[in-house]
């Protein structure tokens, strides 16, 4: 074994061990350690994707214990891909926000906010690289805790306190359908891995045995994560989390925590289930309804909004809703699809997030769209980050998510049948709808009047921090949307990897 092989674990180690010590550091000690160990990881999972795009995936037996007995992780292109794009987004989305960590979270709690930061960041990469399903649990429940812990780390009397309940009620009934559905695969199966469970499910299903049991479990891994994942209908709960987080904890919680739910659900359907399980029980035909009505029914919620997270929250909703049409397709081309909008979200959204942080900063606190006016000239680096995340967001050329259209069309034409309309007409419709709440927005912060009620002098005052993640933010969305060629060939080289 070569030491590059070694380097997932070792990310694992490393941000079990941040989590640890920030506990126990000053507040101003746990920002730089923390930061720190998220840089040597981002450099591992680099390196760790140059090795497999070399020389395909590979199983790292946890202890040397092979199947059925010991623990494992699985590499390969897709893995890593993710593992690099999430800590590079974590990284990004701490930097952009870390003057509202320190403004919003009080004093004595901040170090325990990057405590939670590095949990989360943990559960991320356990829940893209373990091949385990009950370890995925396990880091299901822990990205939970975190994710509650850093909306709740932003404490105001009555309305973060509700939006917490409300966020953890949601999750732990996800977590609890997950638990059950496990129970169910195991009990019928003997087997936690996901390859031999899923060898042994094929078994079964190819003899006609426990088809209900098999039907049941099936459902509740769909219905269990797309709680979690906010999908429609499940998705009352995402607004007022983000209404009621800081900058970093929405960034993290629309770019990373939700795409990680819907990561592990495509792993436990691609090399669990199996596609052709998927079909039979028309589970991905549900779940591909179900992203339709996201894409519209999340974007028609973004236009009636009149405050501006909880618009960039429906808008959230509704993108959510594209990752899930992909994956509906039960094919290998809407897997691919689903993971180019899954990147392209990540590296989107949570700057747009940032900049909604910095034009309430300029704009007397408001989140309130009348309030926003010019405040794009005010501050002119978060306006040219939301003008880039909103045409990346409507989908125009040369923008990231110009690429997720271009692919999920490709993917829906290549299904053709019944879904050929419907997917279509979903994309063009909320293609449009994208563009008329956003469009007024960029309106909105650069508009020419001039009535303000608040002083006109009030300008953005940059932190280097801030600026370092607005402009490669802003490089990581250009690169996508222009440079699309290696990034769609190597998640087509992780799809072919993946166990389908």
């Amino acid at each position: 074994m070569q030491m590059v092989q070694n380097f997932p674990l070792f990310a694992i180690i490393f941000m079990t061990s941040c989590s640890v010590i920030c506990a126990v550091l000053k507040p101003k000690a746990a920002k730089y350690y923390c930061l720190f160990w998220l840089l040597v990881t981002l450099v591992l999972h680099g390196m760790t994707l140059g090795y497999v795009l070399k020389n395909g995936s590979y199983v790292y037996w946890m202890s040397r214990w092979p199947a059925p007995w010991g623990n494992e992780i699985r590499v390969g292109v897709l893995e890593a891909l993710m593992a690099f794009a999430f800590t590079l987004v974590m990284l990004l989305s701490c930097l952009g926000g870390m003057k509202h960590i320190f403004e919003d979270v009080e004093s004595t709690k901040t170090n325990l906010y990057f405590t939670m930061i590095s949990f989360l960041m943990l559960s991320l990469l356990v829940l893209v690289y373990t091949n385990d399903i009950f370890t995925a649990y396990v880091f299901v429940e822990i990205n939970t805790i975190a994710s509650c812990a850093l909306v709740m780390l932003r404490f105001r009397p009555g309305r973060t306190l509700a939006a917490t309940v409300k966020y953890m009620v949601m999750s732990l009934l996800g977590s609890g359908l997950f638990l059950l559905g496990i129970c169910i695969l195991y009990n019928i199966t003997g087997h936690l891995l996901m390859e031999p469970m899923g060898r042994e499910l094929q078994r079964l299903y190819q003899e006609g045995q426990y088809l209900f049991p098999l039907t049941v479990a099936v459902a509740l891994f769909g219905i269990s994560l797309s709680i979690k994942s906010a999908l429609f209908p499940f998705h009352t709960w995402l607004p007022d989390a983000h209404g009621s987080a800081t900058a970093t904890s929405s960034a993290v919680l629309s770019g990373l925590v939700l795409k990680g739910y819907i990561f592990l659900l495509m792993k436990i359907y691609a090399r669990v289930i199996g596609l052709n399980i998927l079909a039979d029980d028309r589970i991905t035909d549900v779940l591909f309804l179900f992203g339709v009505l996201a894409m519209i029914l999340g974007s028609l919620r973004a236009m009636m909004q009149k405050d501006l997270k909880r618009m960039l929250a429906y808008s959230s909703i509704a993108q959510i809703g594209y990752i899930f049409l992909g994956i509906g397709l039960g094919t290998e081309e809407g897997f691919a699809a689903a993971c180019v909008q899954i990147l392209v979200h990540a590296v989107t959204k949570p700057m747009l997030f940032c900049c909604a942080a910095g034009f309430m900063d300029v704009s007397g606190g408001s989140r309130q769209m009348k309030d926003l006016v010019r405040a794009g000239w005010r501050d002119p680096l978060s306006g040219a980050a939301f003008v880039t995340g909103s045409l990346s967001m409507i989908g125009i050329p040369f923008f990231a998510g110009f690429i997720t259209k271009v692919s999920l069309t490709g993917a829906v034409v290549s299904y053709g049948h019944t879904k050929l309309i419907f997917g279509l007409a979903a994309i063009a419709i909320s293609t449009v709808l994208n563009a008329l709440y956003y469009i007024p927005v960029i309106a909105t912060i650069f508009s020419a009047r001039k009535d303000l009620s608040f002083h006109e002098k009030e300008k953005a005052k940059y932190q280097p921090a801030y600026v370092i993640a607005m402009v490669l933010f802003m490089l990581c969305n250009f690169a996508v949307g222009t440079f699309a060629g290696p990034l769609l060939e190597a998640i087509r080289t992780g799809i072919s990897q993946f166990g389908m």
